[in-house]
């Protein structure tokens, strides 16, 4: 099987042998219904995936890896808040009757700030480090900014990357490796998705900075399987598991800001059926 199917199921076997039930308790999340999305949870989830050696894709069930990528990349190429430049609808929820998810996610990684080198927003300094001070221990970012949150319609999840480059010996390219910071993770619905994207970006600045990929480090501080899911993880986790798909980037992007989805390429990803028609809380 796949490192990524390994990680995954010890990690829901975890959490529903070993989790902590929300039930009873006073929730904010609720099902379309009404009633209260009650959770069993694990704190302090750390996953390591190590992407020279597989791309982290499950292959329980299919992920879409261009549409997972599309985010990201509205996140973090777009920079954007407005669900009309996503090609998706997984946001809806939280959209204003403009589209906009207010003062949240790629909003946040577009705002300039003042630094010795002159303007440049979180993504772009994050790259310029990379090419300029790759060793630096200092080159990460951070959405989750105390003084807009009334002004975001949702509270980022994923909310820091944090990026460290090392010399491994006898290799010609420096590696780069990255920490995703999660405050919050619907297991069902986001896990595989996040930790996909994620390495996709990891892949993508490895690429632009003459870099190869090493490791993604995914920390979630609540882990948490909701209690309508419970089912569905563990009909999931019981399921055939098969050898990680092939991964590539098209060779010719050298910029960042010229990726598009097209370019992420996943071959022989074989996988068990789509879970159709998912509760999601709100």
């Amino acid at each position: 099987m796949s490192r990524a199917d390994h990680i995954f199921i010890d990690m829901c076997k975890d959490i529903l042998e070993h989790g902590v039930s929300t039930e009873g308790e006073k929730v904010r999340p609720h099902w379309s219904d009404g009633a209260s999305a009650y959770t069993i949870k694990k704190f302090g989830v750390v996953n390591r995936y190590d992407l020279g050696e597989e791309f982290p894709a499950i292959t329980l069930r299919k992920t879409a890896i261009k549409s997972c990528t599309d985010e990201m990349l509205w996140i973090w190429q777009k920079k954007s808040n407005n669900i009309q430049e996503l090609n998706s609808h997984i946001w809806d929820e939280w959209a204003d009757e403009d589209g906009s998810i207010g003062k949240a996610y790629g909003y946040q990684l577009g705002v300039k700030h003042q630094y010795k080198e002159g303007m440049m927003d979180q993504v772009d300094r994050v790259i310029y480090d990379l090419k300029n001070h790759p060793f630096s221990r200092r080159i990460m970012t951070n959405i989750y900014v105390h003084q807009d949150l009334h002004e975001m319609n949702l509270y980022p999840c994923a909310y820091s990357m944090t990026f460290n480059v090392t010399q491994i010996p006898g290799e010609d390219k420096l590696t780069l490796n990255a920490i995703l910071n999660q405050r919050s993770q619907d297991i069902l619905t986001a896990n595989n998705w996040n930790v996909c994207q994620y390495a996709v970006l990891v892949h993508m600045l490895a690429q632009v900075c003459d870099m190869q990929a090493g490791e993604l480090v995914h920390v979630i501080a609540d882990a948490h399987i909701y209690d309508r899911h419970i089912p569905l993880i563990e009909e999931l986790i019981t399921r055939p598991v098969y050898d990680a798909p092939k991964f590539s980037l098209n060779p010719k992007v050298k910029n960042f800001y010229d990726f598009t989805p097209e370019d992420v390429k996943i071959t022989d990803y074989v996988t068990g059926p789509q879970i159709k028609n998912i509760p999601v809380a709100i």
